[in-house]
């Protein structure tokens, strides 16, 4: 029920809010960034997932937002990438979502992923180190996440 009301909340104010989006500042583009090029073929649960962990490992490691997406080898999708590479997928119809989740990301519901502050793909062929005898605490999509 909790996971029902979450996504109601998302999609009701995506689309009341979607034209009245401020502008992003630098943190919520790196957010936004980090959570499309994760998860934007996993729907918008899957993004909410992703920005999930973002907001669990902040938490956890009393960092801003933009460090945890940004610290060296914790999302690939910045290993050797900058800003201006991947400032393209701010403009994909994915990116309304993935914006009002950077936009929201201090009151997203963390207990959609129970906690998780890692997560992979499950099409990998090959589990990451961490993972290794490790159970996950969710699955969304073609993410397992788990908590560390």
């Amino acid at each position: 029920m909790k996971n029902l009301l979450f996504l109601f909340f998302c999609f009701t104010n995506l689309f009341n809010l979607q034209s009245s989006l401020l502008p992003l500042t630098k943190e919520e583009k790196v957010i936004a960034i980090t959570i499309l090029a994760e998860a934007r073929g996993e729907g918008t649960e899957g993004m909410a997932a992703v920005a999930a962990v973002i907001a669990q490992r902040a938490i956890e490691r009393k960092q801003t937002f933009q460090k945890v997406c940004l610290a060296k080898y914790q999302f690939s999708c910045w290993n050797g990438k900058s800003i201006k590479d991947l400032s393209h997928l701010l403009f994909i119809p994915q990116a309304k979502a993935a914006k009002h989740f950077a936009q929201n990301i201090k009151r997203i519901d963390r207990n959609i992923v129970n906690n998780a502050n890692h997560y992979h793909a499950t099409w990998m062929k090959k589990k990451p180190y961490w993972a290794k005898n490790k159970k996950p605490v969710k699955i969304i999509g073609q993410h397992a996440f788990y908590k560390l």
